[in-house]
């Protein structure tokens, strides 16, 4: 091979071998953002107050989650009712609570919900 040829060959063989090296950074953690569920799209209104409120044994504290208490749901014509359960805690919200409100036209359902603040 003559001497013409084998510099720049070089050089292009030294380009293509240091186009594929890429220095990237590692990627940033990510922060996990809690926003609050949707609002129920259905609005449920029975005719009739709730039972008193379902009776359960609330267990123990757990770190790191809350405890939704038991509720009356309004289903085929009938309350029946929801049990409790454990929910992961959301930093910068609180648990509202599902509960029954009564307006004129019935009782109206409002499910437990996080809120800011």
């Amino acid at each position: 091979m003559s001497s013409r040829l084998a510099g720049p060959l070089i050089v292009a063989a030294v380009a293509a071998l240091a186009a594929g090296c890429v220095m990237e950074p590692p990627p940033r953690p990510r922060r996990v953002v809690y926003a609050p569920p949707p609002p129920p799209v259905m609005e449920v209104v029975a005719p009739q107050p709730p039972p008193p409120r379902v009776v359960e044994v609330m267990p123990p504290p757990r770190p790191g989650f809350i405890w939704v208490r038991g509720y009356w749901r309004w289903y085929g014509g009938r309350y029946v009712p929801v049990h409790g359960h454990w929910e992961a805690v959301r930093p910068g919200y609180h648990y509202v609570h599902p509960h029954w409100v009564q307006r004129r036209d019935g009782w109206h359902f409002s499910a437990g919900v996080w809120v800011s603040g």
